[in-house]
């Protein structure tokens, strides 16, 4: 709020003069109290000298400024407990704002501007750009941005998390676009590249050494709490923030980093160099390139490698999702290695199934070949649990079949028609007519049935009544062996003569 020179003279005259508070002048002029506090803040007066009246504090602030000058840092709610300890009843809120004013200020520190030679130094850093939807997953969009501390020369790549694998192929691809290695890259103290750190004692991702290694450049990492240090990859984005993500529409990822690279061709590297005004970014890392340390032949393995335990379905789980493979390699431990795009699933060295990847959540990727050899499997398995039940429940069944499939018969329309039968007649009628089918020499489930029937009408019996079984092959393939019936003729002769003895008795 902009107020004009005789009311700020007012309020000065009232807080000088008249010995006003703070918010006596701002009720008394309409004006809000950060305004008057403003303004006399402005006209050199501390926000602690500024006049109030007493406050509960007061017989506590030498020992609270001695406090804070001995121990900077500690924190409002901790001194908080140690002045109610020693007799203080104001309230904690009022009180860490009343802190506010009397914690010491650090010292301002003036930093040299550090200059660096073409080829010498690179500077890394990720930057979190929001998140982004993919199906039912929710996934942050993270920023790789690679800069040559002499031509300012950006590069730009957005991955959605930032593992290590991610951060190796950031800079596989930022060498790829350079041409060729800087000398000294700097990093925070980022888990990707700084396990733990003590001082100048640090222990780094053996990974992240390797991979220095290999493309002949020393990893650097920045002091702690010394930001300035890589202040050009803190301005890239910052820069990339204004001029290039703000309300930029893309599609999906790939649109997104498309529109990154061209971006980092056209106008960031158009833009002068800040090193040369007069030149632009691409002209300084024309004459930088030549400096840069020269591309190694072979890349470096950037895949991500994890175990996985399969369990009794067909699928493994990986980044959220569940990938199939075949059906044969369930209870095992397998190795998935898995690129941008792609995963692959390896038994020890061998390959045993591929997919495209997907970074959505909770869905089932697979393979139909997988799937149709695994129905085919459960198919024959079916049909070997329909074979040990006939053969268990009728044993002459075993001739059946071997005599059927020497007529090149189809085994499972056989043993289905004969187990039909065998829930509709008996075991011991569908013996019989298999037997009168191999004296016949027909080894075939039709001249079984014509037996049977046949059997049936001699006898003038009713139709056989069709059981509705359970689907459930516990239920379907349990065998019952038929009992004889002349234990309930014993039970009925023992009956009547129990009964004649009665009628005796009664007799008498």
């Amino acid at each position: 709020m902009t107020i004009s020179i005789e009311l700020e003279a007012n309020i000065l005259r009232l807080h000088y003069v008249e010995k006003w508070r703070t918010g006596t002048i701002a009720n008394q002029l309409k004006l809000h109290h950060y305004v008057v506090k403003r303004v006399l803040s402005q006209s050199g007066v501390p926000k602690e000298q500024i006049f109030k009246g007493p406050t509960l504090l007061d017989s506590f602030l030498d020992f609270v400024k001695n406090t804070l000058k001995k121990y900077p840092t500690l924190r409002a709610s901790r001194l908080y407990q140690m002045v109610c300890e020693r007799g203080y009843k104001g309230g904690a809120d009022h009180f860490r704002h009343s802190i506010a004013n009397h914690r010491p200020k650090p010292e301002a520190e003036a930093f040299l501007r550090l200059k660096t030679l073409p080829g010498e130094q690179a500077q890394v850093d990720w930057g979190h750009f929001g998140n982004i939807t993919i199906g039912k997953a929710k996934r942050p969009l993270m920023a790789f941005v690679m800069v040559l501390s002499y031509s300012r020369k950006i590069f730009l790549k957005f991955y959605l998390n930032q593992q290590t694998s991610n951060f190796l192929r950031g800079h596989e691809e930022a060498f790829f676009a350079y041409n060729g290695v800087p000398k000294i890259i700097l990093y925070d103290n980022l888990k990707s590249m700084v396990l733990e750190r003590h001082g100048d004692a640090i222990r780094f991702n053996s990974t992240m050494l390797a991979f220095a290694a290999h493309h002949r450049y020393e990893p650097r990492p920045v002091a702690v709490y010394r930001g300035n240090e890589k202040g050009r990859c803190e301005r890239a984005i910052r820069y990339i923030r204004d001029n290039f993500f703000a309300a930029r529409k893309w599609q999906d990822l790939d649109d997104l980093n498309a529109q990154a690279i061209a971006w980092c061709n056209g106008p960031a590297a158009n833009r002068p160099c800040p090193e040369d005004r007069y030149i632009s970014v691409q002209t300084a890392f024309i004459n930088e390139q030549s400096m840069l340390i020269k591309l190694p032949n072979n890349p470096f393995p950037t895949e991500e490698r994890t175990e996985v335990s399969v369990g009794k379905t067909p699928y493994i789980r990986f980044d959220c999702n569940d990938y199939s493979i075949p059906h044969d390699h369930v209870r095992c431990k397998l190795t998935v290695i898995a690129k941008v795009n792609k995963i692959f699933i390896l038994d020890k060295a061998t390959v045993i199934a591929q997919h495209i990847r997907s970074y959505d959540k909770g869905q089932q990727i697979e393979d139909p070949a997988h799937i149709a050899k695994l129905v085919e499997q459960k198919r024959i398995a079916h049909q070997h649990r329909g074979q040990d039940r006939l053969i268990k429940t009728v044993p002459l069944s075993a001739q059946f079949l071997i005599r059927a499939a020497a007529r090149n018969y189809k085994l499972h329309l056989v043993v289905g028609s004969l187990l039909k039968l065998l829930d509709s007649y008996g075991a011991n009628e569908l013996t019989v007519a298999m037997q009168e089918a191999l004296d016949r020499d027909v080894p075939h489930q039709h001249a079984v049935r014509l037996s049977l029937e046949r059997r049936r009408d001699l006898q003038e019996l009713a139709p056989p009544i069709n059981l509705d079984l359970p689907k459930d092959h516990r239920v379907r393939d349990l065998v019952i062996r038929p009992h004889s019936i002349d234990t309930y003729d014993r039970l009925k002769l023992m009956q009547e003569n129990n009964m004649e003895d009665l009628n005796h008795d009664n007799t008498k």
